[in-house]
């Protein structure tokens, strides 16, 4: 068994690919910016090494990686995520890391119409061009980012949202961190290889709705509102300026149908198929 490390390992992706790993017999190793932080000192109680290391600071994980076999590199959106990924990508090539994984995002390519996917393709490009075993894995719209409406809609019952009649595969990040950590634990069959990690079923904002209305046993209705007033909700939720232009430009292509269609990956990797909707709605609406 080798040494992995995760970036972001107090962050809701890597912390539950963490989870997906306790019990695998590798040492696992956390790079957080503040080891005494409450999140990361619950990642320490899983049992994982925790090393302190700032992504935007490239002397401060210098030697991070040393010893380590596979990492899993991931960034928070925003503009220096590049650079960020590049400081990761060195340290790790200094430290003789043998195999990355890293998380890029749904349709990353220099020509996507977001401006997220963009940067990303920035990312995945040095990574295929660094001389190392790499793997890419692009998860679509995460499902639990639906949380902040599906509290709107169980207090009104109005789901509002602005996808119009648009379908899209969503996926729960539980599945995003089976099929990360199955490539984690294995990573030689993955190398070279780029998965895009979608839900089992493109899904409406009316399945949403109707998921919704299930579990809380009163009829919840869709609203369709337009992509400016989703973006104005969002900036009253704290979105900064770069989220808020990264979610106008999905929400845009998304409701063109732009990456509508889902993957068998989730399943290939881990052997399971996706969660559904529902389950991921019945997840969601407990702490709503």
């Amino acid at each position: 068994m080798g040494t992995i490390l995760l970036t972001g390992a107090s962050g809701t992706v890597s912390s539950a690919v963490i989870r997906e790993l306790r019990g695998s017999g590798h040492h696992l190793i956390g790079l957080v910016r503040d080891p005494a932080s409450p999140k990361a000192a619950a990642i320490a109680e899983l049992g994982v090494e925790l090393r302190a290391g700032d992504l935007t600071k490239l002397r401060s994980i210098e030697g991070a990686f040393a010893g380590v076999d596979v990492t899993w590199l991931l960034a928070p959106p925003g503009l220096l995520a590049p650079a960020q990924m590049s400081n990761a990508l060195w340290a790790a090539r200094q430290g003789g890391v043998k195999h990355v994984v890293r998380m890029s995002a749904v349709g990353a390519a220099h020509d996507a119409p977001t401006i997220n996917s963009r940067l990303h393709a920035l990312s995945d490009g040095e990574l295929a061009h660094a001389g190392i075993a790499y793997t890419i894995v692009k998860p679509h719209m995460f499902a639990q980012n639906i949380a902040m409406v599906l509290r709107g809609a169980a207090q009104d019952g109005v789901l509002r949202f602005a996808l119009g009649d648009a379908k899209q595969p969503m996926i729960d990040v539980r599945d995003i961190a089976s099929a990360v950590a199955a490539i984690l634990a294995n990573p030689a069959p993955h190398a070279g290889k780029t998965y895009t990690l979608t839900g089992p079923a493109a899904v409406g904002m009316a399945d949403v709705a109707a998921a919704l209305s299930a579990v809380l046993g009163k009829p919840i209705t869709y609203a369709p509102i337009p992509v400016p007033a989703m973006i104005e909700m969002m900036a009253k939720f704290g979105a900064d300026d770069y989220n808020q232009t990264a979610l106008r430009d999905y929400l845009t292509a998304y409701g063109r149908g732009w990456q509508d269609a889902p993957t068998s990956a989730v399943q290939d990797l881990t052997g399971k198929p996706p969660r559904g909707i529902a389950e991921t709605v019945e997840l969601i609406a407990g702490g709503v």
